[in-house]
């Protein structure tokens, strides 16, 4: 087994109190990018657009090898139809307003009508442009198609950096459209404490959310970290126009709390949210009405404990706030910038070490409500509660040994049927111990010093941790561990396969890859997954074989786009592939001529 740390964490988790700090090892790194400091500004220019992708309706559907098929909850894609500046008629085209295309966290958008295996080869497709920021992309850019702005017609790429910028760029010139810088007077993005985790400076980390239905244009969510000259560090969830860069809501809405508890650095029964101590990884999720956001640690510095925060999507007002170690110590939410998933009515996610308190309620839950390294299904419904959950039987020792859940993701799998005709509600992942996870959202099993009560768990098939997570297409999802292939699991009657049906030829080293997946509905299918490297790549996979169709390495320095980022996603829109880096995007698509 492969375990990778940074730093190894010191700590010892009783059954319901830490004894020692936590020291994580959440592995951060990468380059950072330049660009010097301004106020914030609009700066808008014109370009062509091209493609026709058809769109797609709310969700997505897939079936499995076995013949089941169901469909998942997403994020609505939009769709429009216009004339761009250039005088180039658009067909309506997929939108990606969230992270991994849907709030089930599945990758795939279905709506890609361009690219195929027959033309995604070296001959016929490569790297088409590059769109500069101003510092390093580590949140996954979103899409907008056929949106009126800067006086045309245009589909928009949104890029967030972590020198506290949005971009709006013409999808398909690469011509900005507008900037909007996030700090306040005086501000700078937030340092990195030098441990390495997000380098070297820090500003938007996660994933923005789109509404195209919100204001008068639609509205980006995204939430900043800066520091001030006094040396204090601050939170601001921002409600920016799609169309303008404006700040809506009369935002943006500084980022505090606090939560009955007697944790780490509770004063008097209360633990409070010290900007200090946290930075804001996970992607963001729009759930209805409410935006949320995850908190993970600062560098591990200090006494953190594991955050989620709601907030009105039409007023930037905090409505709801749970932790889930208030007793305790540890349990942040970072999942290697994955964003926390949802069936539609409640949110999955995974947190890492920390407090879990191995004695339980009659209900079977931990008896102080300390979470640390479990599985989570968050009821959203009257606020935030832990609904139900799982931890394996040895909890307290894989947080101990910094082999937690928490350096993956969650992702929501369709409706399936099993062998017996009953529809089973399904949701997966894996941390650092190598273990594939597929639990019941109708049931996650809870924690049991016996063994775990799950419905499946598929060991020893993971090479290394998994730092980032799975997609899934067509009956099959695809994982790519540390140091491991890019591997395909078959699901037939509502079970994935115990050994990959398919694998890559290559491996990819730290932090392994998060694929994305492009298809015409059923047909048309394509994996795609980002390498990293001082020389990073972009590979494209069959979906059934994972025979590699290209990499943008194998025509010498013609696609080449410089040095990687650690937890970057391809994103597939309206015929283009476009790849966060250090110090911009690398947009890939059809070669002219």
């Amino acid at each position: 087994m492969v375990t990778l740390r940074v730093l190894r964490r010191a700590c010892l988790l009783g059954a319901a109190v830490v004894v020692a700090a936590i020291t994580a090892a959440n592995c951060g790194g990468g380059g950072s990018g330049g660009g010097s400091s301004g106020n914030s500004g609009t700066s808008t220019g014109a370009g062509a657009a091209s493609g026709a992708s058809a769109a797609s309706g709310t969700g997505s559907t897939g079936s499995s090898s076995g013949g089941t098929s169901g469909s998942s909850s997403g994020s609505t894609s939009g769709s429009g139809s216009g004339t761009s500046s250039g005088g180039t008629s658009m067909a309506a085209a997929q939108d990606v307003l969230t992270y991994h295309n849907d709030i089930a966290r599945t990758g795939q958008n279905l709506g890609e009508t361009t690219l195929t295996p027959a033309n995604v080869t070296a001959s016929t497709f490569g790297k088409v442009g590059f769109f500069g920021v101003d510092g390093k992309v580590d949140a996954q850019p979103l899409f907008v198609g056929a949106l009126a702005i800067a006086g045309g017609t245009h589909n928009v790429l949104y890029v967030a950096t972590e020198h506290d910028s949005v971009f709006a760029f013409d999808a398909d010139s690469g011509a900005t459209l507008w900037q909007t810088r996030t700090l306040n007077a005086g501000e700078t993005p937030s340092d990195d404490l030098g441990c390495g985790q997000i380098v070297t400076e820090i500003g938007i980390t996660s994933t923005p959310a789109i509404d195209r239905t919100r204001g008068a244009h639609g509205t980006l969510y995204v939430v900043a970290m800066s520091k001030d000259a006094s040396g204090g560090y601050h939170h601001r969830v921002h409600a920016l126009d799609l169309a303008t860069g404006a700040e809506l809501l009369n935002g943006p809405t500084e980022v505090a709390a606090s939560y009955p508890g007697t944790g780490a650095g509770n004063t008097n029964g209360i633990v409070p949210f010290t900007p200090a101590l946290y930075a804001e990884r996970a992607g963001l999720l729009l759930l209805g009405n409410t935006l949320y956001t995850t908190w993970t640690s600062h560098c591990d510095a200090g006494g953190y404990t594991g955050w989620i925060m709601g907030y009105g999507a039409d007023t930037l007002l905090q409505t709801t706030v749970l932790n889930v170690t208030p007793n305790g110590l540890g349990g942040a939410i970072w999942m290697s910038g994955a964003g926390p998933a949802s069936d539609g009515a409640s949110i999955y996610l995974l947190d890492a070490n920390g407090t879990f308190d191995t004695t339980l309620t009659a209900n079977g839950f931990p008896n102080l409500n300390d979470f640390g390294n479990a599985f989570l299904k968050i009821a959203t419904t009257g606020g935030l509660t832990v609904a139900d959950y799982f931890a394996m039987s040895n909890v307290v020792e894989e947080a101990r040994d910094d082999i937690d859940l928490g350096s993956g993701g969650a992702l929501v799998l369709p409706d399936l049927t099993d062998a017996s005709g009953t529809v089973q509600h399904l949701t997966l992942g894996a941390g650092k111990d190598n273990i594939i996870y597929v639990l019941s959202r109708d049931s996650m099993g809870k924690f049991n010093t016996s063994g775990d009560n799950v419905y499946q768990e598929i060991p020893a098939q993971l090479v290394g941790g998994e730092f980032g997570m799975p997609a899934y297409f067509n009956g099959r999802v695809y994982f790519g561990s540390v140091g491991d292939h890019l591997k395909a699991f078959t699901v037939t009657n509502a079970k994935l396969s115990g050994a990959p049906s398919a694998q890559s030829a290559m491996t990819f080293a730290y932090p392994g890859t998060t694929p994305s997946v492009s298809a015409n509905g059923a047909t048309n299918g394509i994996v795609w997954a980002a390498e990293n490297g001082s020389v990073a790549a972009l590979h494209a996979f069959d979906p059934v074989t994972l025979n590699e169709l290209y990499n943008s390495n194998q025509m010498g320095t013609r696609d080449q786009f410089g040095a990687g980022n650690k937890f970057i996603t391809p994103l597939i829109a309206n015929g283009k592939v476009y790849v966060g880096t250090t110090n911009g995007v690398a947009v890939f698509g059809l070669l002219k001529g």
